[in-house]
């Protein structure tokens, strides 16, 4: 997306009030949804995002400046402004010579999401509406949308570092409400991956449509659940959002650094059950949070958060990383390049255990409410999961 020249000089730019560390990020994005409502295509939407922003770090300090235009001199513009926000003093010049690192991507995409025609996007949307409604004449709305998106990424730092990816990512959402003498219930499922249009050579929409209307016709006949304190046994793939939230987070490093962690400063404490190893691992190929590098261009890693229920490390950041003199995790991301980057979760799963699911279930007393408890075992793929 730019040449290695201008990426040099706008660096060397960026260090001359005498900053610590500057970065280029380079962002080209495209996308493209469709949505279906009520029988009908309502939205067919294509958009692309081009830009670049430049960070400069002195101290405790970061200045950051963003263009939409990437010839040198908007470069070098808003390196000047990412520099002059630092309020560092002057310094002499610095040569920045970089070095292109190849990192290995995790798997190949056949069907890149631009040479697909919108009908057949399109198409996909009416095949699931009318799965889902013959499902049970109780389907009284089916609502269905996909996404995807390219995002080709390009990472300079004063560093040395160089480096690029290509990341593709496509979408289904299936939302179904079934009505009955009981009300509405609803029932989702929403696979997605990182991959072009081969989505739908694995993933069968009239599968998905049927799994999102059959569990809001199963919600129907549904009993209250009861109340009170109970024991909970999750199944493979249900806890993800539950272990995002409650440790995904929290193990960030840019919370953990303001004090809004419970994990701060436990790192070698007890933090879960002995039968507890948390993985946050951004390599797991075609999973939704994967990508040959983060948007600080440092390959994904797998890290191991949590290991036999002893907390071992949290997620870290470039400039984090480098204020601890440490190396970064891979976790670096941004929203848009119009953003500075933030620690965050890529694939966060447990480890495999070695009991039986059913063991587990028969050894669990549905009426005990003297206690409450966690049960999970993972055969690969991961037991919980989940993207950040």
């Amino acid at each position: 997306m730019i040449d290695e020249g201008i990426l040099s000089r706008t660096l060397q730019a960026a260090l001359r009030r005498g900053g610590d560390f500057a970065e280029v990020f380079a962002e080209d994005r495209r996308t493209s949804s469709a949505r279906l409502d009520d029988r009908r295509i309502e939205e067919l939407v294509t958009g692309r995002e081009r830009g670049a922003g430049v960070r400069v770090v002195a101290g405790d300090t970061t200045g950051y400046a963003h263009t939409a235009d990437l010839s040198e001199e908007s470069l070098r513009e808003a390196a000047e402004a990412a520099a002059a926000a630092t309020r560092a003093s002057s310094g002499a010049d610095r040569v920045i010579g970089l070095d292109r690192r190849e990192a290995p991507r995790p798997h190949a995409v056949r069907d890149l999401p631009e040479s697909v025609e919108k009908s057949r996007k399109a198409e996909v949307l009416v095949r699931i509406d009318d799965a889902a409604r013959a499902a049970g004449g109780a389907i009284a709305q089916v609502s269905a949308s996909y996404a995807d998106s390219r995002r080709r990424i390009l990472v300079a730092n004063s560093d040395g570092v160089l480096a690029e990816d290509d990341q593709v990512r496509t979408r289904l959402m299936v939302q179904a409400v079934a009505v009955g003498d009981t009300g509405l219930q609803t029932g989702m499922e929403a696979p997605g991956l990182t991959i072009g249009f081969e989505l739908f050579d694995e993933v069968d929409p009239e599968e998905v449509a049927r799994a999102a209307a059959n569990r809001a016709l199963t919600l129907l006949r549904a009993q209250p659940a009861p109340s009170g304190r109970l024991p909970v046994v999750l199944r493979k793939g249900a806890g993800g959002v539950l272990f995002h939230e409650a440790c995904g987070h929290g193990l960030e490093a840019d919370l953990v650094a303001k004090d809004a962690s419970v994990f701060r400063d436990r790192v070698g404490e007890a933090a879960a059950s002995p039968l507890v190893t948390l993985v946050d691992d951004g390599t797991l190929a075609r999973e939704w949070g994967t990508y040959a590098i983060d948007d600080e261009g440092t390959p994904a890693q797998h890290n191991t958060l949590i290991e036999n229920g002893t907390l071992t490390d949290y997620m870290w950041d470039h400039v984090r990383a480098r204020k601890e003199g440490r190396a970064p995790s891979g976790n670096g991301r941004r929203e848009t390049y119009q953003h500075l980057p933030m620690v965050r979760m890529t694939n966060t799963y447990l480890l495999r255990g070695e009991t039986d699911p059913d063991d587990i279930v028969a050894g669990t007393d549905a009426a005990s409410t003297a206690r409450s408890s966690v049960a999970v075992r993972s055969t690969p793929p991961p037991a919980t999961s989940c993207s950040g």
